[in-house]
């Protein structure tokens, strides 16, 4: 018999009607869907903590958090206060869970029970018993890992995580297209930024758009400036002045 899997339709506003609950390659084309919809790399994270509390067998709560090689850490997305603290040890961001480590070895690490587990003092402290910590890009010198949370032990077994791994794979796939999409519309409005201190320098310097590029760039290279911060510049300065900037 499939598992299935509730879906409340308020949870979601552009959900189809289902019949009150529907099977896991239902529920992963549900959440594709939605993840997928986003925007940026920021909000398809939050939309993921959110649907993995609602698809994984067990959650409770849900984050996602960058680890980074020389311990640094920082938690990008949550469903609660709860994930916070059961993110610790430190608030400054320094440290990490011990169980993050095997995430470097491994695409998939869980903890039973944080009161029998070695380095579970910071789960245990925030209520929960056990988690489910999964892989979501592996870097040279940074994880993304979006873990999930239960207050009772043991709560996350193989067909959870058979189910997590299968969601997460949607989830990297979501943000490797929104971080596509959020380039592209930088690179446009980059390119437009630029074409329009050109244009400013063109008028101002009486030179066609070739010499207006070339000065720009040399002022860029010269003043050690990003082309894009330094046409920022002169747009902005023009919009405030009604003249050409300098």
């Amino acid at each position: 018999m499939p598992k299935r899997f509730v879906v409340p339709a308020s949870d979601f506003s552009e959900l189809p009607r289902f019949p009150g609950d529907i099977e896991l390659p239902e529920a992963l084309t549900v959440a594709a869907r939605h993840l997928h919809d986003t925007d940026t790399p920021h909000s398809t994270m939050r939309v993921a903590v959110r649907l993995a509390v609602r698809l994984l067998p067990g959650a409770e709560h849900a984050g996602i958090s960058e680890i980074d090689r020389d311990g640094l850490r920082r938690t990008v997305a949550r469903t609660d206060d709860v994930v916070r603290v059961a993110d610790g040890p430190d608030s400054a961001g320094h440290g990490q869970p011990p169980y993050w480590e095997g995430l470097w070895h491994a695409p998939v690490v869980r903890v039973a029970d944080s009161e029998l587990e070695a380095g579970g003092e910071a789960l245990a402290a925030a209520g929960v018993r056990s988690a489910l910590a999964l892989r979501l890009r592996a870097e040279k010198r940074r994880l993304t890992v979006l873990t999930a949370y239960s207050a009772k032990p043991r709560a996350f077994d193989e067909e959870a995580t058979r189910i997590g791994r299968l969601f997460t794979a949607h989830v990297s796939l979501a943000l490797d297209s929104a971080t596509v999409r959020e380039q592209l519309t930088e690179a446009m409005r980059t390119r437009d930024l630029i074409g329009q201190a050109t244009g400013i320098l063109m008028e101002r310097l009486d030179i066609d758009a070739a010499e207006a590029f070339d000065s720009l760039v040399r002022a860029s290279q010269r003043e050690n400036v990003k082309l894009r911060d330094l046409a920022r510049r002169i747009v902005d300065a023009k919009n405030a002045t009604g003249r050409p900037g300098s």
